[in-house]
């Protein structure tokens, strides 16, 4: 069964407090988005595997550890997950990227595919999957629905906040795929928000409405 992974870190508790702080600008909180992506991303990227290469120290030849095979994938769910994935791509800066477009119906409430690019080798790889909030689980859930009928190597996903509904529809469809987040709230209210949570992620990236 797959875990879901809460990232306590000090660091990473104190920048998430700063951008649940709806007084935090556009610009800050892009900053402190894209430095606790970097932070999960320690965790996120925990499992990928390592192989050993001949290294030349100034001193001597050793056996040293490197990632075996090709780099991860980072897949971002549109829009508000670019801001996770900036700070996940210094972490990584040899990943690729892939996108998968989605929004939420406000009536049902339902993820709506409007967009999908990944690498075309995306079965030789690792994929990890970033968006901000875990809310009603129905983007996240679709996005990896849609990235297994390309049959990645794995896929773990990455959110700023989850909710407990999310995190239950999430592992309900896709008990195979472990969640890091930073922290799990307290519930959803009537219109699919985590509560206290921290907004609309994207809306407060890019000063919109």
């Amino acid at each position: 069964m797959a875990e879901v992974i809460v990232v306590d870190h000090p660091l990473v508790q104190h920048k998430l407090s700063w951008l649940r702080d709806k007084d935090t600008d556009s610009a800050l909180f892009r900053t402190l988005l894209g430095e606790v992506a970097m932070l999960l991303a320690y965790e996120l990227t925990r499992e990928l595997p390592i192989g050993m290469t001949e290294v030349h120290t100034p001193l001597v030849a050793m056996q040293a550890p490197r990632l075996a095979g090709k780099p991860p994938v980072l897949i971002s769910i549109l829009r508000a997950g670019n801001g996770l994935l900036e700070g996940v791509l210094k972490l990584i800066p040899t990943a690729s990227v892939g996108h998968v477009g989605l929004y939420r119906d406000p009536e049902t409430l339902q993820a709506v595919e409007y967009y999908y690019k990944v690498p075309t080798d995306i079965a030789e790889r690792d994929v990890l999957v970033v968006d901000p909030m875990l809310a009603t689980g129905h983007s996240a859930v679709a996005a990896i629905d849609r990235l297994k009928k390309d049959s990645p190597r794995s896929l773990r996903f990455l959110c700023l906040l989850a909710a407990p509904e999310g995190i239950e529809a999430f592992h309900a469809a896709h008990p195979d795929v472990d969640i890091v987040t930073a922290a799990i709230d307290e519930r959803l209210n009537d219109h699919g928000y985590i509560l206290p949570g921290l907004g609309d992620a994207g809306d407060r990236m890019y000063g919109t409405k």
